[in-house]
């Protein structure tokens, strides 16, 4: 096991994927010369030349189309856009033909590419590049969505996802890339995470907290808070959204007999209202209270410090809920 971050454990799985297949290949705005606007694709063109790490212009919608493309014939393009705000500016060539290829042509062609960069609120960056996109993704079929909370999963999920033969959106969440874990050696063999199975990251038996990416921290902090209390929580990472660990959710619930849902995204027909429908139908008796979520404010992101601070998810508020959940008073 080595320390690194979050940053380091992704430019670890491009170049590990890249080596080990030449099919595989990076594009995006900045990602050859520059070293990626995060400085994941640090040392990757001198490692692999300017055909497989490729400097996009300013253009989603082009470069986007272009990766779709090389997927049909064969490819195995990696997308980086420098944040998945501007990715809304390429949804037609995501959605609409990447993540419907494969059905729309029978079956006969795939699109074996992924879609990545950073997703979600850093610090005052205002409305317009603080949205998590992940429900607009979710929503469709035919592209698998992967929010890894960690270094090591942010490693062998992207691992999973070059290889994988199905579009994959990879959202790194934009505050974590100096994050510092525990990642596998490279020496150590190949190091996967396969797509579609949650990690319950902490055990408890009171109640759950339910959560993907960078929320996952939140949910620790709020759980070690609660720990002060007498009260023990299970916080279940999904890490994927698409596919969906439904086993891992129902196993939690059915244990805890409670359960908070947490995300950085808006409550109007969020991510939390899928799973706690999937609750409601599967769990419902294993309740003993209702499912509370905790999301963004319904508000586009301030850019003011103090209003910003009060519009994303925190953990007092996180605590909160789990409170109203027991029946506590806060």
């Amino acid at each position: 096991m080595a320390v690194i971050t979050y940053r380091e454990a992704l430019n670890q799985a491009l170049a590990e994927e890249m080596e080990r297949d030449d099919s595989v290949f990076l594009m995006g705005e900045e990602v050859a010369e520059y070293d990626g606007a995060y400085k994941v694709s640090k040392g990757l063109l001198d490692q692999f030349g300017e055909r497989r790490v490729v400097d996009s212009p300013i253009s989603e919608l082009g470069f986007a189309g272009l990766g779709v493309g090389a997927a049909m014939v064969g490819l195995r393009p990696i997308i980086e856009f420098m944040t998945f705000n501007f990715s809304i500016l390429a949804l037609d060539q995501v959605l609409n033909s990447a993540a419907k290829m494969l059905y729309m042509s029978g079956g006969q062609i795939s699109c074996p590419m992924v879609f990545r960069g950073p997703t979600g609120a850093a610090l005052q960056l205002s409305a317009q590049h603080s949205q998590a996109c992940e429900i607009w993704y979710v929503h469709a079929p035919g592209i698998k969505v992967v929010t890894p909370a960690t270094p090591a999963d942010a490693k062998g999920l992207l691992k999973a996802s070059i290889r994988d033969n199905d579009p994959v959106a990879f959202m790194e969440g934009e505050l974590l890339y100096n994050l510092k874990g525990e990642v596998p050696d490279p020496d150590d063999g190949d190091f996967i995470i396969p797509l579609g199975v949650a990690d319950l990251k902490r055990e408890g038996e009171h109640i759950s907290i339910i959560t993907h990416g960078k929320m996952v921290h939140v949910a620790l902090q709020a759980a070690s808070k609660l720990e002060k209390d007498g009260i023990e929580a299970d916080v279940l990472d999904l890490r994927t959204l698409r596919p969906l660990d439904v086993d891992a959710i129902l196993a939690t619930v059915r244990k805890t007999n409670r359960a908070v849902y947490l995300e950085e995204g808006w409550p109007w027909g969020g991510v939390g209202s899928q799973i706690v429908s999937i609750i409601q139908d599967e769990a419902f008796d294993d309740l003993d209270a209702p499912v509370v979520r905790v999301t963004q404010a319904d508000v586009p992101m301030p850019y003011a410090k103090n209003l910003e601070q009060i519009a994303k998810p925190s953990v007092d508020r996180v605590i909160a809920a789990c409170n109203r959940v027991l029946y506590r008073n806060s």
